[in-house]
């Protein structure tokens, strides 16, 4: 008797799956049939995209952070080169005037 190989699932699959679950319209037997799958499996990604997707909404901040950081260091960079022109502008003028 020859076994069958085990199916492998990509991960927008498995999200599907899970997001199907999540809406609770169908019970999981019904949505296991639907996707030709275990009904444990459909169980298993639901609890899976619940447990991962507030982390989805913790990346978009860390990036926002990042993109609010490089902003504040560009302006900052721009404010001491202008603070450097001006001081050299000064202690050249000063120079000259003998102060």
């Amino acid at each position: 008797m020859i076994k069958a190989k085990r199916k492998r699932h990509d991960n927008a699959f498995k999200a599907k799956v899970g997001l199907e679950a999540l809406k609770e319209i169908k019970t999981a037997q019904e949505i296991a049939q639907e996707f030709d799958v275990h009904p444990q499996q459909v169980s298993d990604w639901k609890r899976q995209v619940q447990e991962n997707l507030p982390k989805t909404f913790e990346q978009v901040g860390k990036k926002r952070k990042k993109e609010d950081f490089e902003v504040e260091r560009d302006k900052l960079h721009s404010k001491i080169g202008q603070l450097t022109i001006e001081l050299d502008f000064v202690t050249k003028k000063s120079k000259q005037l003998g102060l």
